[in-house]
């Protein structure tokens, strides 16, 4: 039984069979996904935005007489519907950084909603909020122009004046910075909430045709117990014209509008997770993650609204032309009204204002950086060491090699099928002998069968999610046929799912097998829009409309915990999810589905992965070559020259595909894709010390070109060019013609450096280039200093005690600075001092290196130290120096001097001067000055 719907065992067979075997069968067919016109609490709120639109119309919600007060750090106020008599307490939170949290709700409500969103996603599960001290808030009333309006003004902890204006009638909120309207919450009057109320009888709930109570889709009907509780409000961003964010969707970066003219969508964008396969590109349709947080950006400022809830949320985007304004209007089913308002004013500050909510993406284990190799399925354990096995032959370093369903005893996970791998221990040994790791998948449902320990414990105490009725555990069809849920909400049920990775739960696992969590929207066969039904139960009753897209990123943290303490000490795990919601970003990396081998979705992966990074979910990357379909040795070539640009980099591959490994390809591709790989490995210091900044700062790893220039309008919708921190610019190309140009802007007053010829470029100037297939357009930012690692190995375990060399990138002011930061890779020693952090300047053609005021003096760090201590910077490469120079001589603090020998290379054709043999220990402090 799936609910009140079953199916003969002819059925079934028939259904799985064609499931697992049939492409066709896994090409999405948009009608089997809602439109707009299919959610009718969507609908509602639409007619209610209308209505109030029309002309003499005035929004029906207003402040009641009397009731807005400060208390400590919140203003709050009581607000009403002219005809409907149920008060709403709404609150406003002034926080110290000068984010403001906007809450709202029934003041005494019939049931209580759900609240506890904040729980999951929020630092601390909500506690770790620094709010504002109530004597830096100053409250002050008048009437303006008949109007009764309330302002609070206060500081946040970099001295900016911000200020909260509310009108009582209608109601209305301004944020404002320097006096200077930023955001407006309800200037249009779209503010609704559906208030919680009695069920009426049957005649009048089947007689109801808005869909409060209960609607249909297709052939389902969701009944809603609760009845009607969605709520909508309008976000309107005052001087801006472009906003960005809310993943996931195969979309445009500079987001459309989706009112239906021009360009635009006649769709809202719709947050709700879900396993689309096959998904189409420019198409609003909601994909497997969902992060309802949105930036807004112009020359002067950055902002951002992050809309803090998990049940379906749709969004609407209008823009106004003179004066320039984007208005948003966010409508969810269920939960608490609940938004943050982040001032920025700049790129940096609104990522820390961010980050501060959420927490940042956290250091992940090194190996996780370099290049995976994937597949649907590898046949055996034999397969599996004759592919690493092939990769040394052809010198493609790798890291991690996965095993996707296949591996299991008949879908069961935590088991091996052992005719296939007969000693999966023996195996993993073998791959780490030369620094490789393992990944297997574990999906969220489990197989339905009396037998398998896994289903009968989680059945015998109660850990399953459980039907609409609440009266036995969900079933429905996934992989492993009739199978049940693990209840993340569930606190008993999340211990005992973690426990599951524990080395004597996990037969055959080991300390280098890492986790893939798939299928976690949940995706599910046969059902609306392939995911569960939106009245099945969790724990404490709450249904799974009010958590939906929550469940992947608890079923990832789950997993993530689990793995976190299976040793002592503990190691960093590496986990990845399909699906994610605000917080993944915690518990590992994500990508961006089951993509396709063709050009389009290509093209498609840049603003889908730059998205994720906007969103704070920045260990983020596309399936190298594509998932479905057989990419020609161009276009996989062509990825692979993205891909490795990509945080996390993975090539993967669906079952029926052709084997797709570099080396089945010939020359030159074979070549060309052991070029880009090899280059991925030269830049892993690059990209640790990215991950570090992200983990302190919340800073995406891959941005928009308008986050590092933001003052220069002509790049603000760009994505087909991106930044990779704040030094190397990637312009891809990514046409089947060869022959068509990649246009490239250098913007800034700076020079900027070919990173494979040291061609110089003195912007801001526009440029064409005609790419062959065995160029690639890099380029890195004058005032650079880059960490790379040039000795190729099998793998980055074998690059911890190799040697640096730093290539300096000189600015058109003469002067350059980079980071370098390493640590052991795997701990969590680094939290203690177990790391080396290193700051390089250069101005005055001299080239320093000195420690990070981040150095912790501890007995860890003393080990570490003593660890590395044979690691050196072998050689220095500088790139657009100027002067005439003839020597050079390098200093420490010991007052020790030495000449050091130049090679000036071909002059003719680069600007650069190197120096080799340097050796000097990493952690020493040491000057080089030329002359």
């Amino acid at each position: 039984m799936f609910g009140k719907y079953s199916f003969s065992t002819s059925v079934n067979k028939l259904f799985y069979a064609a499931v697992l075997l049939s492409d066709a069968a896994l090409a999405v067919n948009r009608d089997d996904f809602k439109t707009s016109q299919d959610i009718t609490f969507y609908l509602r709120h639409h007619e209610f935005a209308r209505a109030v639109e029309q002309p003499a119309q005035t929004p029906p919600y207003r402040v009641v007489d009397g009731s807005v007060h400060l208390d400590g750090h919140t203003l709050a106020a009581i607000v009403r519907h002219d005809s409907i008599g149920v008060p709403l307490k709404v609150e406003v939170h002034f926080m110290k950084n000068g984010t403001i949290r906007v809450r709202a709700q029934e003041e005494d409500p019939l049931l209580p909603r759900y609240d506890e969103t904040q729980k999951h996603v929020l630092r601390d599960e909500g506690n770790g909020q620094e709010y504002a001290s109530a004597d830096d808030l100053v409250h002050t009333y008048e009437n303006v122009d008949g109007l009764e309006v309330h302002t609070v003004r206060y500081t946040d902890d970099k001295n900016a004046a911000f200020s909260v204006r509310i009108t009582e009638n209608p109601w209305t909120l301004t944020y404002l910075h320097n006096d200077e309207p930023v955001v407006e919450l309800n200037g249009k009057g779209f503010f609704h909430l559906e208030h919680l109320r009695p069920k009426p009888d049957q005649e009048a709930v089947d007689s109801d045709t808005s869909g409060e109570w209960e609607d249909t889709f297709l052939t389902w009907t969701d009944r809603k117990e609760r009845g009607p509780e969605s709520f909508g409000m309008d976000v309107r961003f005052v001087g801006f014209e472009h906003v960005y964010g809310i993943p996931e969707h195969a979309t445009s970066l500079s987001l459309k509008t989706t009112c239906g003219d021009g360009d635009g969508y006649s769709e809202p964008y719709r947050l709700w997770n879900l396993g689309v396969f096959e998904h189409g590109l420019d198409d609003p349709i909601p994909l497997y993650g969902a992060i309802p947080f949105m930036t807004a950006h112009n020359a002067k400022a950055t902002v951002g609204v992050f809309w803090l809830n998990a049940s379906e949320t749709l969004v609407d985007i209008t823009r106004e032309k003179e004066p320039s304004a984007v208005t948003t209007h966010w409508i969810s089913e269920t939960g608490v009204l609940d938004l943050f308002l982040m001032p920025g004013p700049s790129v940096a500050d609104l990522y820390r204002q961010y980050a501060e909510l959420v927490e940042p993406t956290p250091l992940p284990q090194e190996f996780s950086l370099g290049y995976h190799t994937c597949r649907w399925s590898y046949l055996d354990q034999e397969d599996v060491l004759a592919v690493s096995d092939k990769m040394h032959e052809h010198d493609i370093p790798y890291d991690v090699i996965w095993l996707d369903i296949d591996y299991t005893d008949g879908m069961r996970y935590f088991t091996w099928d052992h005719t296939k791998f007969p000693d999966p221990v023996a195996m993993q040994k073998q791959l780490a002998y030369d620094g490789h790791k393992l990944v297997t998948i574990i999906d969220p449902h489990v197989k339905h069968e009396a037998s398998y320990h896994i289903w009968k414990e989680g059945n015998e105490n109660g850990y399953f999610v459980k039907n609409s009725s609440g009266s036995g555990n969900y079933k429905a069809w996934c992989w492993p046929k009739v199978s049940c849920w693990v209840d993340y909400l569930n606190p008993d049920a999340v211990k005992w799912y973690s426990e599951q990775y524990q080395f004597d739960k996990y037969p055959g696992s080991t300390k280098d097998l890492f986790i893939w969590n798939d299928m976690n929207e949940p995706a599910v066969f046969r059902m609306p829009e392939n995911t569960f039904e939106k009245s099945v139960k969790h724990h404490g009753g709450w249904e799974h409309r009010q958590v939906h897209n929550l469940y992947g990123m608890l079923n990832h943290k789950s997993t993530f915990q689990g793995m976190r303490v299976r040793e002592s000490p503990a190691k960093r795990p590496f986990v990845l999810s399909r699906s994610f919601f605000a917080g993944s970003q915690r518990y590992g990396a994500i990508w961006t589905g089951d993509n396709t081998a063709n050009w389009g979705h290509l093209r498609a992966s840049v603003p889908t992965v730059l998205t994720n990074n906007l969103a704070g979910m920045h260990f983020s990357g596309a399936d190298v070559g594509g998932f479905f379909g057989n990419p020609d040795p161009e276009l996989l070539v062509r990825w692979y020259q993205l891909g490795i640009w990509y945080p996390f980099f993975r090539a993967h591959s669906k079952r029926n595909t052709k084997r797709r490994e570099p080396w089945l390809f010939g020359e030159p591709y074979l070549s060309l894709i052991r070029k880009s790989v090899c280059q991925r490995y030269r830049m892993l210091p690059y990209w640790y010390t990215l991950f570090r900044e992200a983990s302190l700062t919340g800073m995406p790893l891959m941005r928009p070109m308008w986050m590092e220039f933001p003052a220069d309008a002509d790049i603000f919708a760009e994505e087909g060019v991106f930044m990779v921190g704040p030094s190397i610019m990637v312009a891809p190309a990514m046409d089947a013609d060869l022959a068509k140009p990649v246009s490239v802007k250098f913007p800034s007053q700076e020079n900027w450096y070919n990173m494979y010829t040291h061609e110089a470029y003195l912007a801001p100037i526009m440029r064409q280039f005609v790419v062959d297939l065995d160029q690639t357009l890099v380029f890195v930012r004058g005032g650079s200093i880059l960490p790379i690692r040039e000795r190729q190995r099998k793998s980055s375990a074998f690059m911890k005690h190799d040697p640096f060399t730093l290539y300096v990138y000189v600015g058109r002011d003469g002067a350059a600075a980079g980071k370098l930061y390493i640590d052991d890779g795997e701990s969590y020693d680094y939290e203690g001092g177990g790391f080396i952090e290193r700051e390089f300047s250069f101005a005055t053609n001299i080239l320093a290196s000195r420690p990070s005021s981040r150095t912790i003096d501890s007995t860890l760090q003393s080990e570490y130290l003593d660890l590395m201590s044979d690691v050196i910077i072998e050689s220095i490469v500088f790139v657009g120096v100027q002067d005439r120079i003839s020597s050079a001589t390098i200093s420490n603090n010991s007052g020790n001097v030495r000449e050091l020998k130049l090679d000036f290379g071909d002059r003719r054709t680069d600007s650069k001067l190197a120096i080799h043999d340097l050796s000097v220990p990493i952690n020493s402090d040491w000057s080089i000055s030329l002359a």
